[in-house]
């Protein structure tokens, strides 16, 4: 077994954690940052309908980040699991399996949403004004989709062979290139909101080229060849069953996004839209430490739970818990105590920094509760429970806060503001059912360790 997978199993695990966290948190704060930069060019170079154009195309950004997140996530999962067993053959072919599987469904995706870019645009909410903007920019977007998804998808394969930097340098190098890109595109080039959609696409063709130059240079512990292409549908099952709940919480992240983006359109006009997708992002950025932390635990988890080192397990889980729920309360004080600041960055318009300030503190309110929540979803996939990992994954989002926002605005005449109160009002009932699950799923560990098994 490759030195780099065999660590997982017998690395101090809070060391190995940090280890594997710190660079991917690293990597997603400024895959993040890219996201924020990005918006914060449109609106100081396009203005702030373009901000809200941003926000009506986003959905289908996170679609095609679904795709690849259910395949990554799923073949990851098996990988680690087959690793762990000492199942390397194995391991290479879920990993060429895994890159046939996104090649088509991104494709038949991106084929489909270029024929009918404003039909979807017009479902998620585009006002007259906001489509133009929302249209221009997905176009473009979906072109170079193929290459964010093949790299979205192998990043996956990267971590759960314990090579947490090198996913970190994939997007940080993405990353980077699009924020320096950003300017010259939108500025210097006077393209506008296209500008800022090219110069994404540039940057995920690069990263693109970064991992498959990787994963052939000897330097992968996964050496997946041309036999390793042939379609084995139990694999293909086995990673669309894992995997499933990354692209339900991707795929009900579209719903979520149709249905707020047309109550905001209903009771917020495009002011609504505007401020959600700047709220968006802002909290996106704030909170992808816990993302790192769940992505640097899910290989630990996942290869101990092969290698029947349930101990680990445990203690990962634990370790795992504290840590994101530190990092939520750090990025929940940082957008209390100076809301007006961040809106300011974005734009100059006085009544829109007052309003979003306002919301962002409703919304934000109980993002503390957000660490467990990650941990558990995370948690279920990585151990190959495909049935509470998706509940868990679909539970805050489409489960709670989509019907919340459907209801509330009609109760006590709350309208706008009933759409904001539903954030916090699902994250409080959304941690209480995880920890419910996560106490279960210990003591089952529990269980077994004491039993020996």
């Amino acid at each position: 077994m490759n030195p780099r997978s065999a660590r997982l199993g017998e690395e101090k695990v809070s060391k190995l954690l940090l280890k594997l966290s710190f660079p991917a948190a690293i990597a997603m704060m400024v895959n993040g940052l890219y996201n924020v930069v990005d918006t914060i060019f449109i609106g100081k170079g396009v203005g702030s309908l373009a901000i809200g154009g941003l926000a009506i195309a986003f959905p289908i950004q996170m679609l095609i980040m679904g795709l690849a997140q259910m395949v990554g996530i799923g073949a990851a999962s098996a990988v680690s699991r087959s690793l762990g067993a000492n199942k390397v053959e194995r391991a290479n072919q879920i990993a060429g399996n895994g890159f046939i599987s996104v090649l088509v469904l991104v494709g038949l995706f991106t084929i489909l949403g270029l024929n009918f870019t404003e039909e979807l645009l017009t479902i998620f909410g585009a006002t007259n004004t906001l489509l133009p903007y929302a249209n221009d920019y997905t176009k473009i977007i979906l072109i170079g989709s193929i290459f964010f998804a093949f790299a979205v998808m192998s990043n996956n394969l990267i971590r759960a062979e314990g090579n947490a930097k090198v996913a970190m340098i994939t997007m940080i190098l993405g990353a980077g290139i699009n924020i320096i890109l950003d300017p010259v595109f939108i500025f210097a080039f006077n393209l506008g909101i296209s500008g800022a959609a090219l110069a994404t696409i540039v940057s995920q063709f690069i990263s693109f080229c970064y991992v498959l130059f990787y994963i052939y240079s000897g330097k992968s512990s996964l050496k997946v060849k041309l036999h390793h292409f042939m379609p084995n549908w139990n694999i293909i099952k086995e990673i669309f069953s894992v995997g499933f709940s990354a692209f339900a919480r991707s795929s009900t992240s579209t719903i979520f996004a149709i249905v707020v983006n047309n109550s905001l359109r209903i009771y917020g006009g495009d002011i609504g839209i505007t401020i959600f997708g700047i709220v968006n992002r802002v909290i996106a950025f704030l909170f992808l430490p816990i993302i790192g932390v769940v992505q640097g635990m899910q290989p630990i988890a996942g290869f101990n739970y092969g290698a029947r080192k349930l101990e680990r397990v445990n203690k990962v889980i634990k370790l795992s818990i504290m840590a994101s729920t530190v990092l939520a309360l750090i990025g929940w004080i940082i957008g209390e105590s100076i809301p007006h600041v961040i809106f300011r960055a974005f734009t100059e318009d006085v009544n829109l920094i007052k309003q979003g300030s306002f919301v962002f503190r409703i919304v934000i309110a109980m993002v503390p509760l957000l660490g467990v929540q990650f941990v558990g979803a995370t948690v279920f996939q990585a151990i190959g429970k495909a049935m509470p990992a998706l509940i868990l994954s679909l539970l805050r989002q489409f489960i709670l806060l989509t019907p919340l926002i459907l209801i509330l605005p009609r109760l006590f005449n709350l309208q706008l503001f009933g759409v904001w109160l539903a954030f916090p009002i699902a994250d409080i009932l959304a941690s209480i059912i995880t920890i419910l699950l996560m106490k279960k799923q210990i003591s089952e560990i529990n269980i077994k360790l004491n039993a020996g098994l």
